[in-house]
């Protein structure tokens, strides 16, 4: 899943995308309020972690103006400020959930997939194509009945292939989206982690799930 996290603070923007990452989310960072609306309203992500306390347009602000416009992007608080009233503020204008400085990472998470639950539905966290499963909330994947065991970076391959099959995604694509970074055209590393990949959710007797759109990259094969 893609989250957005807005925080002006690079240690605790730096602290949150690497608890997050962990887990198995992708993640964008910003560092003002302008560039928090500007993505959460021109790029999907599935939830937003917002800061109140930024720099120029405050993340109060932000929140107010998303929920006019009808953006219903689940939106969890940070506040530096243990203070009721503007707890009950956030709330009041739309937000989720709220967290308050200094947390643990372990909280952060929990609290995110809970939101996430609550707002998508446990139906919506399950993708699934022909016989292959992915449940992003228990992190587990199935072909049938057979269960596959993925590293965290399979998982985010799989899962980015599965959220739209039968759509090309260029070996850049895939590395900026999974890697959080851009693609050397020196390396191989796309390459081998679909080959990986492959092995564990194609195994023998079974259908082949991922092609190869040989000089542009790979997709989810969309089954029957």
């Amino acid at each position: 899943m893609r989250i957005l996290v807005v925080e002006d603070q690079p240690q605790i923007a730096g602290f949150i995308r690497s608890g997050l990452e962990e887990n198995g989310f992708v993640v964008e960072t910003c560092r003002t309020g302008e560039a928090g609306f500007e993505m959460a309203t021109t790029e999907s992500f599935d939830a937003m972690i917002l800061d109140i306390m930024l720099p120029g347009r405050d993340g109060l602000s932000i929140l107010r103006s998303l929920r006019e416009r009808r953006v219903t992007l689940p939106i969890m608080l940070l506040t530096a400020r243990n203070e009721l009233n503007e707890r009950v503020e956030g709330l009041n204008l739309g937000a989720d959930d709220y967290l308050t400085k200094p947390f643990f990472v372990e909280e952060l998470v929990a609290r995110l997939q809970a939101l996430l639950r609550r707002s998508s539905g446990i139906a919506l966290n399950i993708l699934q194509n022909g016989d292959l499963s992915l449940d992003l909330i228990k992190r587990e994947a199935k072909r049938g009945d057979r269960e596959i065991e993925l590293s965290q970076r399979e998982f985010a391959l799989l899962e980015y292939l599965m959220r739209s099959p039968g759509r090309v995604y260029s070996r850049s694509q895939i590395c900026e989206h999974v890697w959080n970074t851009h693609f050397d055209t020196g390396t191989n590393m796309v390459d081998v982690a679909v080959t990986r990949l492959r092995k564990k959710i194609e195994e023998t007797g079974e259908s082949k799930l991922i092609d190869t759109v040989r000089g542009v990259g790979y997709r989810m094969h969309e089954a029957p």
